[in-house]
């Protein structure tokens, strides 16, 4: 089963990418796309998120606030999450993490609030979706202190070293690949997925951003997931269907609230 685990469905919406969500959602069952889930950035768009989740069967929810978007929007706190994540759409808490490249200067704001999203998902018994970027060691060691092992979460679009995946594995999390690992100049990327044990891989578009080879320079789209897959397969030298059924299979175990048809 083809599953997207990783997507902006709102933001697809956006007269910059001019898709309509029913459009997108045909071509990636075209594209053998069976379910993906649409990731909550900020208050602005949860409501978004939420709609397009309660209006598709074949699309789950997250709900949480961006590290980029921290200095700009209230606080979230455990007891607001937890609200929201009474909805039987929502099936994870974030995205959340810690982004050091563009938000260095707010880094207490993110330290701050990914603990309070760690703890809401917790209490929630929900995986966490975590975005990290130049920021491992404190990422770890937040994660240390206030991740729960039962339910784990994801390294979303993940770009660090083997190192920090195998330490986030040892923590219940999974590892999911974007279509970076099919640029040019991705080798140490490429690395990573060939460490990474395939049961404990995700993949992902991260749309409307970075699209795999052969689509770079166009907006990605759930539909594009096949390449990382078919990447994926290539890198680890195994068949596209082993990769299929094996991320498939871990989305389902990640995020057992997702209704997958």
């Amino acid at each position: 089963m083809l599953i997207d685990s990783h997507c902006h469905l709102d933001y697809l919406e956006d007269p910059r990418h001019g898709m309509s969500v029913g459009d997108v959602l045909q071509r990636a069952a075209e594209a053998g796309v069976r379910h993906m889930l649409t990731v909550a950035v900020d208050r602005a768009n949860i409501p978004k998120v939420l709609a397009h989740a309660r209006a598709y069967p074949q699309v789950s929810a997250s709900v949480g606030i961006h590290p980029g978007s921290c200095a700009d929007d209230e606080p979230v706190g455990e007891d607001e999450l937890l609200a929201l994540a009474m909805d039987p759409k929502v099936v994870a808490i974030g995205e959340t993490g810690l982004d050091y490249h563009y938000g260095r200067d707010s880094a207490d704001l993110q330290r701050h609030s990914f603990g309070v999203h760690l703890r809401a998902a917790s209490r929630a018994g929900l995986p966490v979706i975590v975005h990290t970027r130049e920021a491992v060691d404190d990422t770890l060691r937040i994660m240390s202190d206030h991740a729960d092992t039962r339910s784990g979460g994801v390294m979303h679009c993940f770009t660090e070293s083997i190192a920090m995946a195998r330490a986030a594995i040892e923590m219940n999390f999974f590892v999911s690949f974007s279509g970076i690992i099919t640029f040019r100049n991705a080798e140490s990327l490429r690395e990573v997925v060939r460490a990474v044990p395939l049961d404990r891989m995700l993949v992902e578009t991260d749309a409307p951003y970075l699209a795999p080879v052969p689509f770079r320079g166009r907006s990605n789209e759930p539909a594009f997931v096949s390449c990382v897959a078919e990447a994926v397969a290539a890198i680890k030298g195994v068949s596209i269907e082993q990769v299929r059924e094996a991320t498939g299979y871990n989305f389902q175990c990640l995020f057992p609230r997702a209704s997958l048809s």
